[in-house]
């Protein structure tokens, strides 16, 4: 298949976004060639890809299409919104395709697409669950039944198609399903909205793909819809639903669709400017990161509702962070990035991809967490599969469109917000456009080279992100021969972009640092969780053979050294250092115990070996740790 010359359009598209004061690059602008990020993505055009469509066939999700059409005469399968992972899967071969064509994956995904479009109705309605014996129920239970919500991925997965093939295949579908949902709930119809939220975003980046206002206009009307009275879906927090949007100061309920929801109201605002829309984004973005995120960018701790829990209720071994709500947390923050250019968005997009997306996948690309706990006693590993399957090809679609997260332009400025080896061809606002290449480790390390390769345009300055981790970070343009620069942490720092030939040094340090938790966050008092440049670490038992990870307390003031091991893990720095095991003979028969009592030892040094937290559960089952007790 010839390389794709159809002009690829980017993930989110805030190019005539009034409100946004950055404008993403399309995912195919950047080509990565280095040992941490490639070697996931091409295992996810592989190895995943292929692997989760043959789960969507085997499961009966594309059967329930040919059912839906006629086509194959069978009872539906599956959970009534298992239509979403058809749809997400194909967003992810779509974005895959852009960046990577390849005939049997572009093959594939037509004939999903035909299988889809063949079951659309005549009215444009589509989904499979209601086709049939269920019919009369359309839209009658929009609470809890998932029909917009579903359509959201349809369109979603439409225009991922479309900017990546230039193909209308899926998008005609997508505007008819659009226009018939605007018929039902647009000004002439019912004020209502999906109890799942999805459809808001998707609408908002359907009309910037095909320009048809109607589609912001619905999505707006199903922002503000939520909280009215009387309620549209029963007035409950789990649904978003307590109050309306512009009142709305702290993530409540699902944690996925509040943050679904607040990636809707995003879009909403980069098109709009409603201010009221802005100031609710800014409260939600610190009731999350102040008070409820977990320390690896994790959001929802509680099982019950798959919900955000009461502020500080951040719980290590029952925390659920779906990795679901994680990649609604980097989708949403890189809308933000965009209205603001903060640094502080994308440093937690960043947070968040490494910490709380990446442990979701197995290292193979084949097995999944739904839930991500931050402490475990060997129990919980992952999936091949699962009835609910919203978390597999989420990842996946979220994988296949990572190079477009790594820059973006504004007038004359390339801002870098993601630091790996490849090669990055960007388009100026201004006209002509520059190549840059990176050569880096990260996040092994914090030493990046970026050089200009060819510039056709008037690219004045290179904007660079320096993260609040990275004191005493510095900057050398014209490496080797320029002034070194020191760039404080937490914010984009511009130089003049170089001539062509020239390099930019940029120094991140990485100390090891422990982190401590909010004393309201009780269960971490006393414990520190390490970090070291934008990784977490934890302990895993299959490194100490000597110790019960769950009994291994830090010292204060522990000295950790980073260690590059090639073979392990796929190639991980460790941290190792020395800790303290205690002897737990003395509780023997207890469970409670005066502070005074023998039962209770000093301990024996041990050493420790702590892995990134992404890469645990990757080898044989036992107990695993992110937050440790400090002794002394």
């Amino acid at each position: 298949m010839a390389e794709n010359t159809h002009r690829v359009g980017p993930v989110v598209d805030f190019t005539r976004s009034p409100h946004a004061v950055l404008r993403p690059v399309p995912v195919n602008a950047v080509k990565l060639h280095d040992t941490f990020w490639e070697p996931r993505l091409r295992r996810n055009r592989e190895i995943t890809l292929p692997a989760q469509l043959r789960q969507c066939k085997e499961t009966g999700r594309i059967d329930n299409f040919r059912r839906a059409s006629g086509r194959k005469q069978a009872p539906f399968q599956g959970l009534f919104f298992n239509d979403s992972d058809v749809y997400k899967w194909a967003e992810a071969a779509a974005y895959s395709l852009a960046t990577h064509p390849n005939p049997k994956l572009d093959a594939d995904l037509d004939a999903v697409i035909a299988e889809i479009a063949a079951a659309q109705q005549s009215d444009g309605y589509l989904n499979t669950y209601y086709m049939f014996e269920r019919a009369p129920e359309r839209f009658t239970n929009l609470k809890d039944m998932h029909e917009i919500y579903c359509a959201g991925h349809l369109m979603q997965a439409a225009v991922a198609h479309h900017r990546a093939t230039g193909k209308t295949t899926l998008l005609t579908v997508a505007c008819r399903l659009a226009d018939c949902l605007y018929a039902h709930f647009g000004p002439e119809g019912k004020h209502a909205a999906c109890g799942h939220e999805e459809a808001e975003m998707a609408l908002v980046e359907l009309y910037r793909e095909v320009h048809e206002p109607r589609y912001l206009e619905l999505a707006q009307r199903m922002v503000e819809a939520r909280g009215q009275k009387p309620p549209v879906l029963g007035g409950s927090p789990y649904h978003q639903d307590h109050l309306p949007f512009l009142e709305q100061q702290d993530f409540v309920g699902h944690a996925v669709r509040h943050l679904y929801l607040a990636c809707g109201g995003a879009d909403v605002y980069a098109e709009t400017g409603d201010p009221a829309y802005r100031a609710t984004l800014d409260a939600l973005w610190t009731s999350l990161t102040q008070r409820k995120m977990y320390v690896t960018g994790g959001a929802g701790s509680r099982w019950e509702g798959e919900a955000f829990g009461a502020d500080y209720e951040l719980p290590n071994d029952r925390a659920y962070t779906e990795t679901c709500a994680a990649i609604g947390s980097v989708m949403w923050n890189w809308r933000m990035l965009h209205l603001t250019g903060e640094t502080k968005y994308a440093d937690l997009m960043e947070h968040t991809l490494y910490n709380a997306v990446l442990p979701g996948l197995s290292l193979d690309g084949t097995h999944y967490f739904y839930q991500n706990p931050l402490s475990d006693r060997g129990k919980h590993r992952r999936q091949e599969w699962f009835g609910c399957a919203c978390c597999p090809p989420n990842i996946a679609r979220l994988l296949a469109s990572l190079p477009g997260y790594f820059y973006s332009v504004a007038e004359n400025s390339v801002y870098v917000h993601l630091y790996a080896s490849g090669t990055a061809t960007i388009s100026l606002p201004s006209g002509g456009e520059v190549t840059l290449t990176q050569q880096t480790l990260y996040p092994g390390n914090g030493i990046v080279f970026i050089t200009v390769e060819r510039s056709t345009g008037d690219a004045q300055t290179l904007t660079l992100r320096i993260p609040r981790w990275a004191e005493g970070a510095t900057i050398q343009n014209n490496w080797r021969h320029g002034a070194i620069v020191h760039a404080a942490a937490g914010g984009y720092v511009s130089v003049p972009m170089p001539q062509v030939g020239e390099t930019v040094q940029l120094r991140l340090p990485m100390p090891v640092q422990q982190i401590e938790s909010h004393p309201y966050v009780l269960v971490n008092q006393g414990r520190v969780a390490l970090q070291r440049g934008p990784l977490i670490y934890c302990l895993e038992q299959a490194d100490h053979a000597d110790a019960d990870v769950w009994n291994i307390h830090l010292r204060r003031y522990t000295d950790m050294t980073p260690d590059l091991v090639p073979d392990l893990l796929d190639g991980v720095t460790v941290l190792r250092g020395h800790g303290i095991a205690h002897d737990l003979t003395g509780w023997s028969g207890a469970l409670y115990a005066p502070r005074t009592s023998k039962a209770k030892s000093e301990g024996r040094p041990v050493a420790i070996t702590a892995i990134p937290y992404y890469a645990w559960a990757n080898r044989e089952s036992g107990p695993m740790q992110v937050w440790l007790p400090i002794t002394g």
